[in-house]
């Protein structure tokens, strides 16, 4: 994939001063538009409903007598806000809390939740746990795993092709801990869990676990992965309901967990994977 226009400046993949004063213009949105109109998604009219579900484990900042405070803030941003934030952006402009006086935890809270909005366009939910709050606390993923099956592949990049649905309506949740992509700008691989939950005729595992393979050398954004697979699953396996949900590994203090589904759909939650 060649590198998009609308990072030609952003701070990813080049060599960045950590700043440690706070600065809201750190934050480098990124539309959602240009890479959902090669999927047919045309803005206005998204096929699905869903979230971008981010946690900074390296969130801290300065309360009014200039002591050290932490936290893990846990992010949900929208799938239909206009941009995503650029996920080195966000972690230079997090650094720069560190040696930042707040008040306390609800000026942090509002603070992030006003930056965030403003640079995404739409408003997201912040939460700032404890950093042993029982909800980072890792699960497991619902439903079946489907990574046993003995199966050959020699194809790395995305390929519709192999899924395949038919018989019998079924309600079922498969997942997955083979997913990989990479950064579309770095090429640093991105590692990740998915989980897809449907009813619908019954989908043929092999070709799906050889089509989320697929992503091994696909280069894009998590959730774009996301909106990818979702969009490929309603084209080719017609289900009634839908729901693909990613759990990222977590680079430089960040993960992200992008979900699409069908409206009416939830992920399970809370949940977080050891790998997180």
């Amino acid at each position: 994939m060649n590198r998009p226009d609308t990072l030609k400046d952003a701070p990813l993949g080049r060599e960045s001063d950590y700043p440690e004063r706070y600065d809201p213009g750190l934050l480098y949105p990124i539309p959602r538009a240009a890479n959902r109109a090669p999927l047919g998604i045309e803005k206005g009219g998204l096929p699905f409903v869903g979230e971008d579900e981010w946690h900074a484990f390296e969130l801290s900042w300065l309360n009014a007598r200039g002591k050290p405070s932490v936290a893990v803030a846990r992010f949900r941003l929208p799938a239909d806000s206009p941009n995503l934030i650029e996920s080195k952006s966000w972690k230079l402009y997090l650094n720069g809390f560190n040696q930042t006086r707040f008040a306390g935890r609800d000026q942090v809270a509002e603070t992030l939740a006003r930056d965030l909005g403003e640079a995404a366009g739409a408003t997201p939910d912040v939460a700032l746990l404890d950093v042993d709050a029982p909800e980072l606390m890792p699960r497991a993923l619902p439903g079946e795993c489907i990574d046993g099956l003995d199966i050959a592949v020699d194809r790395y990049t995305p390929n519709p092709d192999c899924l395949r649905a038919e018989g019998e309506v079924v309600e079922e949740t498969l997942h997955s801990h083979l997913l990989k992509s990479n950064c579309p700008v770095t090429g640093q691989p991105d590692w990740g869990s998915v989980l897809i939950r449907y009813r619908g005729p019954r989908l043929d595992r092999e070709g799906l676990l050889r089509y989320l393979i697929g992503f091994r050398q696909h280069q894009d954004f998590h959730e774009h992965c996301v909106e990818h697979i979702f969009t490929d699953l309603m084209a080719r396996a017609r289900p009634e309901r839908l729901l693909v949900m990613a759990r990222y590994v977590r680079r430089g203090g960040l993960d992200i967990s992008p979900w699409r589904a069908t409206p009416g759909e939830r992920p399970p939650q809370p949940l977080r994977l050891a790998r997180q």
